[in-house]
């Protein structure tokens, strides 16, 4: 086999080896992944946290509720009982009803708004929660999909890896070190193809000297222009 063929086909597994080591790294990098996941987690905590609060006001705000009823009750009782019978204190005793009556009535409208935000409150729980559960459920998903495109692309590296070690054994030291050297100069591109007369790496015809001496196949030719092995299919 040619040298400039020899290292075209080095050159293509070692392309496709770190297009598969790319694309294995991306793969294990969202795997385990759970940002999105406890985000989520820790907002609807948060609103459940916000919800137990609110509910506690709103049994406390009952709580003074009753309280105000019971008082009223006790005092209207005592007011119209006829037990009382002196003006001033019967007055007295009507402003106090009166008081505990508007003290009801804001606690009334206090709790009615505190029952409302209770309501939109459960309301928000309700969704996070049914949107956590398809969260979760699409992450168990994309695990499994990402467990096994791994299991896939690492098999898939070890073949083309174990293809590059039986070309490197028929290569020359020599030609394997000009190799590595020009893959590093040329951004992994050691080898360019000679299509139409012309190197393929850096788009200019080639010289017809150096188109023959690519052709035949007996000694490494670098193109005089980007230094590339030249390879003629």
């Amino acid at each position: 086999m040619i040298k400039g063929r020899q290292l075209y086909e080095l050159q293509e597994v070692d392309l496709e080896i770190e297009a598969k080591g790319e694309a294995l790294a991306r793969v294990e990098s969202r795997l385990g992944e759970r940002e999105a996941l406890d985000e989520a987690r820790a907002a609807l905590s948060r609103e459940r946290e916000r919800l137990a609060e609110l509910e506690k006001t709103q049994r406390l705000g009952e709580g003074e509720m009753e309280d105000l009823r019971a008082k009223t009750a006790l005092l209207e009782g005592k007011l119209y009982s006829g037990s009382v019978r002196n003006p001033k204190e019967l007055t007295s005793l009507q402003e106090q009803v009166e008081h505990l009556k508007k003290r009801r009535r804001g606690q009334e409208d206090h709790l009615l708004d505190i029952m409302t935000e209770v309501e939109a409150v459960q309301h928000s729980v309700n969704s996070k929660s049914r949107e956590l559960e398809r969260m979760e459920e699409n992450w168990r998903q994309e695990q499994n999909s990402l467990s096994r495109e791994q299991a896939e692309l690492r098999a898939a590296l070890a073949t083309v890896e174990q293809r590059r070690k039986e070309l490197i054994v028929r290569i020359d030291s020599v030609s394997l070190e000009l190799y590595q050297m020009l893959r590093v100069k040329r951004q992994g591109r050691a080898v360019a193809k000679v299509e139409r007369g012309m190197c393929q790496g850096c788009r200019i015809v080639l010289p017809m000297t150096e188109l023959q001496r690519a052709r035949m196949g007996e000694e490494i030719v670098q193109c005089s222009s980007c230094e590339r092995i030249l390879y003629v299919s």
